[in-house]
């Protein structure tokens, strides 16, 4: 896992070149202005979601993690947390691997990690990650812009 502000986004030039595009994509758009939907950037290789939503409760949280693809995030806008567990400390499996989907679902870890606007997290198939979580104390749902590229890791 990578977690950094975008305007550091030049101590990642050393990493494989779809993950390098999505990072230089992230940082040199405006979202504002980008609708929600999927967007592909190099086919199924490296594929945009713009997502604009409302975070969860801890109690709501996806644990989740990825065998095919690396998810490289973005808070494009507003605020929120992230869960996070490395896969060779993984909970129990509540859904095993859906080949299709490219995704296994976990019972809940413990690390939160603080996200707020402007930062990029990158997570390989070996990061388990619960993304959209509250902020707060009580924790209060608020409005986040986000995107993801799905970058695939065949071929990287």
């Amino acid at each position: 896992m990578i977690v950094d502000h975008i305007k550091n986004h030049a101590k990642y030039l050393h990493l494989p070149p779809r993950i390098v595009h999505a990072i230089q994509y992230i940082g040199s758009t405006d979202f504002t202005f980008v609708e929600s939907g999927q967007y592909e950037l190099d086919g199924k290789k490296l594929v945009s979601m713009v997502q604009r939503y409302k975070t969860k409760l801890p109690e709501q949280a996806v644990w989740e993690s990825h065998r095919k693809y690396i998810d490289v995030q973005f808070v494009a806008g507003g605020h929120e947390q992230f869960g996070h567990v490395p896969l060779a400390n993984a909970p129990k499996v509540k859904t095993p691997y859906n080949e299709e989907r490219d995704v296994i679902f976990y019972e809940p870890g413990t690390e939160i990690i603080d996200a707020p606007m402007g930062i990029f997290m990158i997570f390989y198939p070996d990061d388990i990650h619960a993304p959209a979580l509250a902020i707060g104390n009580p924790p209060t749902a608020s409005e986040v812009v986000k995107v993801v590229v799905k970058v695939a890791v065949e071929g990287l």
